[in-house]
């Protein structure tokens, strides 16, 4: 960590927790510090880019949409301010909106992926997450392809990336039970979707 991310962080209000550290890069990066902004970019650059190629199914592309997710960020990093939430989700935000307005732009077919793909989180659990876990990642990602784009999203944030519902509800701009109502609907789907012998 910089020195001055170590001074932002011993800086923060008690009742301000941040485990990670990542919101004292935050506040560093705020102040100037480009070696903070790398960390931050270090940090999540994976995590976007994960997100990017799942939606995009172009490694090339997804890498130029992922630069420009943390130049833009670069750019904003002053109006970003402590929700409770981890900063990743923020980054995946700009993420999304650079991907809308790619496929607006370009009339982009939105692609769903190959199998250069995501091994499945763990950090999830329950039933959901068994019935995925018993998949392979091919025939997993195949039957994600057959869901609604809504649907496709939401498994894909919830279980491929690991994100919390808070987090998949701020990203998909929804409240957490519509996410949680969402999700269920495409666990469901899911499960009917996938072979005999890995349901």
């Amino acid at each position: 960590m910089t020195a001055s991310a170590h001074s932002a962080q011993s800086a923060e209000p008690h009742g301000h927790p941040d485990e990670t550290g990542a919101w004292a890069l935050v506040k560093a990066s705020q102040n100037g510090d480009m070696v903070a902004f790398g960390e931050l970019f270090d940090r999540y650059y994976e995590v976007v880019f994960r997100y990017v190629l799942f939606r995009m199914g172009d490694r090339t592309l997804a890498e130029d949409i992922t630069q420009e997710t943390f130049v833009r960020a670069l750019r904003r990093i002053s109006s970003v301010s402590y929700q409770g939430r981890d900063i990743g989700a923020w980054f995946v935000t700009i993420a999304r909106n650079l991907i809308f307005d790619h496929v607006k732009s370009s009339r982009y077919r939105l692609e769903q992926t190959t199998n250069e793909i995501i091994e499945l989180s763990p950090s999830t659990s329950g039933p959901e997450q068994q019935v995925l876990d018993g998949a392979t990642n091919d025939e997993l990602l195949r039957c994600v392809k057959k869901l609604n784009p809504d649907q496709q999203e939401c498994i894909q944030l919830r279980f491929l990336q690991g994100l919390s519902v808070a987090e998949t509800a701020e990203i998909m701009d929804r409240n957490e039970g519509a996410v949680k109502a969402l999700q269920h609907r495409a666990v469901r789907r899911l499960a009917q979707l996938l072979p005999e012998g890995i349901r």
